[in-house]
């Protein structure tokens, strides 16, 4: 059991049957009445995130959220398909599992797999990841007045903007959480 006074970043809990990552606290402490933790909380399975104001003697069952770095192989329409590194058992996970992050993971790469009690709910991708350019225009001289961005097409088919000195065929670095250029490689 854990209680409101003890959340942290990060820190998962059970409450009415679901399973929340606490995203941000705040303990606080009124200069009448009691005090109490503001709490903003995600749904580990939905996604929904609440914002909530806790008793910080409320106690909850602590959620233990299994992460496992899995494999990732191919995919097959609506599936795809994961490769536990210890026991080379292959795992399919439905695509709504997946999520957007995943456009920039491509065959052989490492993800880590969240599941609780059994069930897959989320998949994280590396942070950072190095694609290769397949399409993009080249940049046009002296249009460098404002932070000019142009489209690139990467070998995972996801298009993201980049710098105009950036090239087709180059290798860069994109942060998956955000879907931004980084830096080349």
């Amino acid at each position: 059991m854990i209680s409101a006074g003890e959340f942290r970043n990060g820190v998962t809990f059970e409450m009415d049957g679901n399973v929340f990552q606490v995203i941000e606290f705040q303990h606080v402490k009124p200069g009448k009445g009691a005090a109490f933790v503001r709490t903003k909380y995600r749904n580990v399975i939905s996604g929904a995130v609440v914002e909530r104001s806790f008793n910080p003697t409320e106690k909850f069952p602590t959620a233990y959220v299994e992460r496992r770095q899995m494999q990732y192989l191919y995919s097959d329409e609506d599936l795809y398909y994961m490769m536990d590194k210890e026991t080379f058992e292959q795992v399919p996970i439905n695509k709504s599992i997946v999520g957007n992050s995943f456009d920039f993971v491509k065959e052989n790469m490492d993800v880590t797999v969240l599941s609780y009690k059994g069930s897959v709910f989320g998949i994280e991708p590396p942070t950072f990841v190095e694609l290769l350019i397949t399409k993009c225009e080249p940049g046009v001289r002296g249009d460098t007045a404002n932070n000019a961005n142009k489209p690139a097409t990467l070998e995972t088919g996801v298009t993201i903007k980049v710098p105009l000195f950036v090239n087709e065929g180059e290798t860069i670095r994109v942060d998956t959480r955000t879907g931004e250029y980084m830096s080349r490689v």
